[in-house]
C-alpha cells in the first residue's frame, strides 16, 4: 500500500489527462475522492481507476453485492476465478465484509478494505504461483513491475503505466 501511497499523485494527474470514454469513466470513479477524504477509499479509487485506464474491468476485481439473495452470491462465489467480494447491506455502506475467492471459494474473508484485500489477493497469487486472469492480466503485471522492480529504480510510474499499456495494445 506504500507504494500505492508514493505514486498515488501521479497516477492521478495521469487519469485526469485521459480523454474520451475511459476519461469520462476515470473521471466518475475518481469523484468519489473527492466526496470523501477516507485514505482507504481513495487507494480503492485510484486500483479502480487503474483498472479502467488499462482497460479492464474494475468488477472483474471486486464485486460488491448489496443486500443480495444467498443463493445468488453463492452462485456467483463459484463462478469467480479470482477476485474480492465486497456485501454491502445498502449501496451507501461501507461493506460488511471483504474476501478473496480464488477457484470459486472464498479463502479469507473479513478483511478491513477493498485495498487490503487487492494486496493479499496478489500476495496468494504470487506465493501459489497462480497465473493472472486474462481479464486483470494488465492491472497485476502493472502491480508487480512496481512492486518488483521500478519503484526502486526510480523510474516514473507514469511511464510504467504508458508502457504497459503499449505492450498490451491499449490506448
Amino acid at each position: 500500500m506504500l507504494k500505492l501511497d508514493a505514486h498515488s499523485e501521479r497516477l492521478i494527474s495521469l487519469f485526469k489527462k485521459r480523454g474520451g470514454q475511459i476519461g469520462k469513466r476515470l473521471a466518475s470513479i475518481m469523484a468519489a475522492m473527492a466526496e470523501d477524504d477516507d485514505v482507504d477509499l481513495g487507494r480503492e479509487c485510484i486500483i479502480k481507476a487503474l483498472c479502467v485506464y488499462l482497460n479492464e474491468d474494475p468488477e472483474n476485481l471486486v464485486r460488491e453485492y448489496v443486500a443480495a439473495d444467498e443463493a445468488l452470491i453463492q452462485g456467483s462465489i463459484e463462478e469467480t476465478t479470482v477476485g474480492i467480494y465486497a456485501f454491502k447491506q445498502r449501496e451507501a455502506d461501507i461493506p460488511d465484509n471483504i474476501g478473496i475467492v480464488l477457484e470459486g471459494q472464498v479463502v479469507l474473508q473479513e478483511l478491513d478494505n477493498v485495498v487490503l484485500a487487492a494486496a493479499m489477493l496478489f500476495g496468494l497469487m504470487f506465493a501459489l504461483n497462480l497465473d493472472y486472469p486474462p481479464e486483470l492480466r494488465a492491472l497485476f503485471t502493472f502491480m508487480a513491475e512496481v512492486h518488483a522492480l521500478r519503484s526502486h529504480q526510480g523510474i516514473s510510474i507514469a511511464n510504467d503505466v504508458c508502457n504497459l499499456t503499449a505492450r498490451h495494445g491499449r490506448p
